[in-house]
Protein backbone atom coordinates (compact mmCIF):
# COMPACT_ATOMS: atom_id res chain seq x y z
CA UNK A 1 0.00 0.00 0.00
CA UNK A 2 1.33 3.85 -0.02
CA UNK A 3 2.74 4.91 2.89
CA UNK A 4 0.42 7.82 3.37
CA UNK A 5 -2.58 5.83 3.82
CA UNK A 6 -3.54 6.50 7.56
CA UNK A 7 -4.52 3.15 9.70
CA UNK A 8 -8.29 4.24 9.96
CA UNK A 9 -8.21 4.29 5.94
CA UNK A 10 -6.47 1.07 5.81
CA UNK A 11 -8.74 -0.65 8.09
CA UNK A 12 -11.82 0.91 5.95
CA UNK A 13 -9.85 -0.35 2.90
CA UNK A 14 -9.42 -4.10 4.71
CA UNK A 15 -13.48 -4.23 5.18
CA UNK A 16 -14.29 -2.61 2.25
CA UNK A 17 -12.10 -6.30 0.16
CA UNK A 18 -14.19 -8.33 3.01
CA UNK A 19 -17.47 -7.16 1.59
CA UNK A 20 -16.08 -7.52 -1.56
CA UNK A 21 -14.97 -11.04 -0.95
CA UNK A 22 -18.34 -11.87 1.17
CA UNK A 23 -20.89 -10.89 -1.91
CA UNK A 24 -18.56 -12.03 -4.62
CA UNK A 25 -19.77 -15.81 -5.01
CA UNK A 26 -23.32 -14.19 -5.56
CA UNK A 27 -22.63 -11.26 -7.20
CA UNK A 28 -19.55 -12.06 -9.00
CA UNK A 29 -18.28 -8.31 -8.63
CA UNK A 30 -14.44 -8.90 -10.08
CA UNK A 31 -13.29 -10.98 -12.41
CA UNK A 32 -12.53 -14.44 -9.89
CA UNK A 33 -9.16 -15.06 -11.10
CA UNK A 34 -7.81 -11.60 -9.60
CA UNK A 35 -9.72 -11.93 -6.42
CA UNK A 36 -6.42 -13.26 -4.67
CA UNK A 37 -4.60 -10.58 -6.04
CA UNK A 38 -7.24 -7.88 -4.94
CA UNK A 39 -5.18 -5.66 -3.24
CA UNK A 40 -2.92 -5.25 -5.86
CA UNK A 41 -5.02 -5.77 -9.05
CA UNK A 42 -7.85 -3.81 -7.61
CA UNK A 43 -7.40 -1.71 -3.66
CA UNK A 44 -3.88 -0.10 -5.03
CA UNK A 45 -4.91 0.20 -8.77
CA UNK A 46 -7.31 2.39 -7.57
CA UNK A 47 -5.67 4.33 -4.91
CA UNK A 48 -3.71 5.87 -7.39
CA UNK A 49 -6.37 7.32 -9.37
CA UNK A 50 -7.33 10.04 -6.09
CA UNK A 51 -3.40 10.29 -5.53
CA UNK A 52 -3.17 11.47 -8.83
CA UNK A 53 -5.28 14.94 -8.29
CA UNK A 54 -5.86 15.03 -4.48
CA UNK A 55 -7.12 18.46 -3.92
CA UNK A 56 -10.33 17.12 -5.72
CA UNK A 57 -13.33 16.91 -3.37
CA UNK A 58 -15.97 16.23 -5.39
CA UNK A 59 -16.07 12.99 -7.97
CA UNK A 60 -18.20 11.41 -10.49
CA UNK A 61 -17.30 7.48 -10.91
CA UNK A 62 -18.85 5.95 -14.48
CA UNK A 63 -19.75 2.63 -14.31
CA UNK A 64 -18.87 1.72 -10.77
CA UNK A 65 -19.78 -1.92 -10.66
CA UNK A 66 -17.70 -3.51 -7.19
CA UNK A 67 -16.28 0.04 -6.65
CA UNK A 68 -13.31 0.56 -8.24
CA UNK A 69 -12.21 3.60 -8.36
CA UNK A 70 -14.95 5.08 -6.98
CA UNK A 71 -15.21 3.66 -3.50
CA UNK A 72 -11.76 3.44 -2.60
CA UNK A 73 -11.31 7.30 -3.34
CA UNK A 74 -14.68 7.75 -1.36
CA UNK A 75 -12.40 6.14 1.57
CA UNK A 76 -9.25 7.81 0.89
CA UNK A 77 -11.72 11.17 1.31
CA UNK A 78 -13.80 9.67 4.38
CA UNK A 79 -12.10 12.10 7.07
CA UNK A 80 -12.57 15.17 4.29
CA UNK A 81 -16.18 16.98 5.38
CA UNK A 82 -16.66 18.42 1.91
CA UNK A 83 -15.82 15.50 0.03
CA UNK A 84 -18.37 13.69 -2.12
CA UNK A 85 -18.37 10.72 -4.60
CA UNK A 86 -21.14 9.79 -7.05
CA UNK A 87 -21.36 6.47 -8.02
CA UNK A 88 -22.55 5.44 -11.35
CA UNK A 89 -23.96 2.24 -11.70
CA UNK A 90 -26.74 0.66 -13.88
CA UNK A 91 -27.20 -2.91 -12.32
CA UNK A 92 -29.15 -2.66 -8.89
CA UNK A 93 -27.54 -5.47 -7.38
CA UNK A 94 -24.06 -4.21 -7.58
CA UNK A 95 -25.57 -0.85 -6.65
CA UNK A 96 -26.81 -2.41 -3.84
CA UNK A 97 -23.41 -3.50 -3.08
CA UNK A 98 -22.13 -0.01 -3.65
CA UNK A 99 -24.68 1.35 -0.86
CA UNK A 100 -23.50 -1.05 1.33
CA UNK A 101 -20.07 -0.47 1.43
CA UNK A 102 -20.29 2.95 1.82
CA UNK A 103 -22.77 2.25 5.36
CA UNK A 104 -20.19 0.03 6.61
CA UNK A 105 -17.13 2.25 6.24
CA UNK A 106 -18.84 5.29 6.79
CA UNK A 107 -17.39 6.89 3.38
CA UNK A 108 -19.62 9.81 1.55
CA UNK A 109 -21.00 8.52 -1.18
CA UNK A 110 -23.98 8.83 -3.47
CA UNK A 111 -25.01 6.20 -5.73
CA UNK A 112 -26.93 6.72 -9.14
CA UNK A 113 -28.67 3.65 -10.24
CA UNK A 114 -28.38 4.61 -13.96
CA UNK A 115 -27.55 4.51 -17.08
CA UNK A 116 -24.63 6.91 -17.10
CA UNK A 117 -26.33 9.08 -19.97
CA UNK A 118 -29.44 9.08 -18.04
CA UNK A 119 -28.00 10.26 -15.20
CA UNK A 120 -25.66 12.78 -16.42
CA UNK A 121 -28.07 14.14 -19.03
CA UNK A 122 -29.24 17.46 -16.80
CA UNK A 123 -26.41 17.24 -14.23
CA UNK A 124 -26.43 20.39 -11.70
CA UNK A 125 -24.08 19.54 -8.66
CA UNK A 126 -20.78 20.48 -8.52
CA UNK A 127 -17.82 17.79 -9.91
CA UNK A 128 -14.28 18.10 -9.80
CA UNK A 129 -13.00 14.79 -10.79
CA UNK A 130 -14.54 11.99 -13.18
CA UNK A 131 -13.06 8.47 -13.10
CA UNK A 132 -13.95 5.16 -14.91
CA UNK A 133 -11.51 2.08 -14.80
CA UNK A 134 -12.37 -1.04 -17.46
CA UNK A 135 -15.58 0.80 -18.71
CA UNK A 136 -15.39 1.60 -22.61
CA UNK A 137 -13.00 3.07 -25.00
CA UNK A 138 -11.88 6.60 -24.15
CA UNK A 139 -13.58 7.90 -26.94
CA UNK A 140 -16.54 6.64 -25.57
CA UNK A 141 -15.45 8.33 -21.98
CA UNK A 142 -14.41 11.05 -23.72
CA UNK A 143 -18.56 11.66 -24.91
CA UNK A 144 -19.91 11.04 -21.41
CA UNK A 145 -17.46 13.41 -19.54
CA UNK A 146 -17.88 16.27 -22.31
CA UNK A 147 -19.66 18.60 -20.60
CA UNK A 148 -18.36 18.09 -17.11
CA UNK A 149 -14.54 18.52 -18.37
CA UNK A 150 -15.45 21.95 -20.13
CA UNK A 151 -17.25 22.91 -17.17
CA UNK A 152 -14.04 22.37 -15.02
CA UNK A 153 -14.01 18.88 -14.11
CA UNK A 154 -10.81 17.01 -14.84
CA UNK A 155 -10.98 13.28 -15.81
CA UNK A 156 -8.58 10.69 -14.68
CA UNK A 157 -9.12 7.28 -16.34
CA UNK A 158 -7.37 3.71 -16.23
CA UNK A 159 -6.23 3.08 -19.50
CA UNK A 160 -4.35 -0.71 -20.41
CA UNK A 161 -1.73 -1.54 -22.55
CA UNK A 162 -3.82 -0.16 -25.68
CA UNK A 163 -3.76 2.91 -24.39
CA UNK A 164 -2.07 4.40 -27.63
CA UNK A 165 -4.30 3.39 -29.78
CA UNK A 166 -7.36 4.24 -27.85
CA UNK A 167 -5.75 7.94 -27.54
CA UNK A 168 -5.31 8.35 -31.28
CA UNK A 169 -8.89 6.60 -32.37
CA UNK A 170 -10.71 9.47 -29.57
CA UNK A 171 -8.46 12.57 -31.21
CA UNK A 172 -10.17 11.73 -34.31
CA UNK A 173 -13.20 13.17 -32.29
CA UNK A 174 -11.81 15.35 -29.79
CA UNK A 175 -9.00 17.67 -29.08
CA UNK A 176 -7.70 16.56 -25.62
CA UNK A 177 -5.46 18.39 -22.80
CA UNK A 178 -4.27 15.14 -21.93
CA UNK A 179 -1.34 14.44 -19.93
CA UNK A 180 -0.29 10.27 -19.60
CA UNK A 181 1.06 8.88 -16.13
CA UNK A 182 2.69 5.61 -15.86
CA UNK A 183 0.82 3.12 -13.90
CA UNK A 184 2.37 2.37 -10.03
CA UNK A 185 0.96 -0.54 -10.27
CA UNK A 186 1.59 -1.88 -14.20
CA UNK A 187 3.80 -0.12 -16.10
CA UNK A 188 2.87 -1.08 -19.37
CA UNK A 189 -0.69 0.72 -18.21
CA UNK A 190 -1.65 4.40 -17.81
CA UNK A 191 -3.54 6.76 -15.87
CA UNK A 192 -4.92 9.51 -17.89
CA UNK A 193 -5.77 13.20 -17.18
CA UNK A 194 -7.60 14.97 -19.37
CA UNK A 195 -7.91 18.75 -17.89
CA UNK A 196 -9.25 20.23 -21.34
CA UNK A 197 -11.66 18.98 -24.39
CA UNK A 198 -13.23 20.55 -27.29
CA UNK A 199 -14.70 18.47 -30.68
CA UNK A 200 -12.28 17.79 -33.16
CA UNK A 201 -14.41 19.63 -35.69
CA UNK A 202 -14.22 23.06 -33.75
CA UNK A 203 -10.82 23.33 -35.63
CA UNK A 204 -8.73 24.12 -32.39
CA UNK A 205 -5.55 23.00 -31.63
CA UNK A 206 -5.06 21.08 -27.65
CA UNK A 207 -6.94 22.86 -24.98
CA UNK A 208 -4.40 24.45 -23.03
Amino acid sequence: MYPDVSHETFNRLALYVDLVRKWQPAQNLIAPKTLPDIWIRHVADSIQIQKTIPDARNWIDFGSGAGFPGLVTAILLADEPEALVHLVESNQRKAAFLRTVARETGCKVQVHAGRIESVTENWTQPIDAISARALASLAVLCGFSARLIQQGATAVFHKGQDFQREIEEASHEWSLDLVEHKSRVDPLSRVLVIRGMEPATAGRGPVS
